[in-house]
């Protein structure tokens, strides 16, 4: 596998208004991207009731997701001991509170091999990304 992308891709590649909507969208149309099992329901999330200016039926928001983007995609699980791992490594990446999603995200693409971890949250990801990382680029 050679990209994975985090929510933040997968939410705009569905969503038309969003601003990187064709960006998203078209990464959406290469081999197989991968994304973090958790992702998914990050999506849902956002689309269901998020912070976005629009709220779609549940059954509607995983149907699409179902139907429409799982087919795909290459989804990427992390076991309780990887998850463990990463939760101590943590610290010394300068991850605290909430960030360990995005930081779940990078560690996910690092399993799959992932050359690139396209997000539209760039900040988010660089501040804790490390040599030997995926590459963190904005669609």
């Amino acid at each position: 596998m050679s990209d994975c992308i985090d929510t933040s891709v997968l939410v705009a590649a569905m969503v038309a208004t969003e601003a990187h909507h064709a960006k998203c969208a078209a990464l959406l149309n290469r081999k197989g991207p991968g994304i973090y099992t958790h992702g998914l329901a990050e999506t849902f999330s956002t689309l269901t009731g998020g912070k976005k200016p629009f709220r779609m039926p549940a059954v509607l928001a995983a149907a699409l997701i179902e139907e429409d983007y799982l087919p795909d995609l290459t989804t990427t699980s992390l076991t309780s001991a990887e998850m463990l791992r990463a939760m101590r490594e943590a610290e010394s990446r300068g991850v605290r509170g909430g960030a360990i999603f995005d930081y779940l995200h990078l560690v996910a693409a690092r399993k799959a091999k992932a050359a690139r971890l396209y997000t539209l949250n760039l900040s988010h990801f660089r501040a804790f990304h490390r040599p030997g990382d995926p590459e963190i680029v904005h669609p």
